[in-house]
């Protein structure tokens, strides 16, 4: 990855941009529509409820703040498959674009396509307003979020946050620390151009030392961290690990957050994600290892 190189947001890219959208829209069965009556709002709360599954009853995002922010400008964009909402992506204007706040798909369509088709219809979104990088956040340990954002999408972890939201009541976030990493889109960059059309970004990993490994009991394993590329692995499904047994889950994100930040605040640069899980660091200021 490194620097991105970019172009302007012209017709030609916006058009190739509404193209991709289309085309990953028809692929999944869904088509997108900007929400903005007090209805489609009601639903898409209940759509993120349902998704997210907030313990204490109160709603995740209230419908009347999700019509605010699609009054000021926001992205509140709601999926559709037989006229019925399937998926709902919420996204609010930052000083660097766009920044997604959060996404809900419904169970049945996870994994058929329908989250790649709302980033696409969200980027195409963004480069018809002029805007060409779009932000996020995500859990560093989830191993499928980690492959899609920047091997899927191209985007690039431009920041470690540790326990970025504190302590959260949904079902997915309770009882654990909300490390994220911040992920910027260059929505017009070459890297980001070059994956969407190839489909995947996948790193050479040549000559690069591991850091952090699953050792023989599935916990965390420390190693090297004196080499110039990096190897920091995560587990295959850390969500199935909390439940199943919560001590190792909890070594992971200690040994995560001690590890990857600390690489990332001290210049290293995550440079992708494999597909065994492990994220490639490179720190310029290193030598070779061996």
């Amino acid at each position: 990855m490194g620097t991105e190189s970019s172009v302007a947001v012209g017709p030609g890219l916006r058009e190739q941009a509404e193209a991709a959208a289309a085309a990953a829209a028809r692929a999944a069965g869904v088509t997108f529509a900007e929400l903005h009556t007090m209805s489609e709002m009601n639903q898409a709360a209940a759509l993120i409820d349902r998704v997210w599954r907030p313990d204490s009853g109160a709603a995740m995002i209230a419908p009347n703040f999700l019509k605010v922010l699609s009054r000021c400008g926001g992205y509140v964009v709601g999926g559709f498959r037989d006229g019925r909402m399937a998926g709902v992506c919420v996204g609010l204007l930052s000083e660097l674009g766009l920044h997604s706040h959060i996404a809900a798909v419904e169970e049945p369509l996870r994994g058929a396509g329908l989250g790649r088709a709302i980033k696409l219809d969200q980027r195409a979104w963004a480069l018809r307003r002029g805007i060409d990088t779009v932000t996020w956040t995500y859990d560093p340990l989830i191993s499928r979020n980690a492959y899609f954002n920047l091997a899927k999408l191209g985007a690039v972890a431009a920041e470690y946050l540790t326990d970025y939201y504190g302590a959260m009541n949904d079902e997915v976030n309770a009882g654990t620390p909300t490390d994220r990493i911040l992920v910027r889109w260059d929505l017009a960059g070459t890297h980001v151009r070059r994956t969407l059309e190839s489909g995947t970004a996948v790193p050479a990993v040549d000559g690069a030392v591991v850091a952090l490994d699953a050792g023989p009991g599935g916990g965390p394993v420390l190693g090297l961290r004196d080499a110039r590329r990096l190897l920091v692995g995560i587990p295959a499904d850390a969500e199935a690990l909390r439940v199943s047994d919560p001590g190792p889950a909890a070594q992971w994100r200690t040994a995560l957050r001690d590890v990857l930040s600390t690489l990332m605040a001290n210049g290293g640069r995550v440079i992708g994600f494999t597909r065994d899980g492990f994220y490639l660091v490179e720190h310029p200021e290193q030598k070779d290892h061996g």
